[in-house]
């Protein structure tokens, strides 16, 4: 007798288990696909080489960007700073950080950005490290 309601209890707790994982499945999905309905994440690539991005100027809708910065044979790590334009670039607290890749860019790798948040107006990018000059324009529309 006490084998049987062993298994019952081991049952009962495979089938609940079973159950709540089964609905936090469902909770992961629901979540995901809200967030996938939700305003889509472009991709702006830029790349840099030897004292410069090879693309100086850009005109995006507004919307949520991440920033893909590839290193093209510059010799050494690189950055990348967005900043409005208008704004003091020297000062950090003028840098829209989500913007600034995860880290720094190796020669021959690419590095990616946090999702940011674009709305319409001027910007304008630099790496500081490479250094490439502050007039890089972005414009929002």
């Amino acid at each position: 007798m006490k084998k049987v309601l062993a298994l019952v209890v081991l049952a009962a707790g495979t089938l609940f288990s079973v159950n709540a994982q089964d609905n936090m499945l469902k909770e992961g999905k629901k979540m995901k696909d809200d967030v996938m309905s939700s305003e889509e994440v472009k991709m702006i690539s830029l790349e840099q080489t030897p004292g410069e991005f090879t693309q100086k100027e850009l005109t995006v809708p507004a919307g949520t960007y991440v920033f893909e910065i590839s290193n093209n044979a510059v010799g050494h790590d690189v950055g990348f700073v967005l900043v409005e334009k208008g704004k003091d670039i020297s000062k950090p607290e003028n840098h829209i950080q989500t913007a600034y890749v995860t880290e720094v860019v190796g020669t021959g790798k690419t590095q990616k950005s946090q999702p940011t948040v674009l709305e319409a107006g001027e910007y304008v990018y630099f790496c500081p490290m490479n250094p490439t000059a502050t007039d890089n324009t972005l414009t929002v529309e």
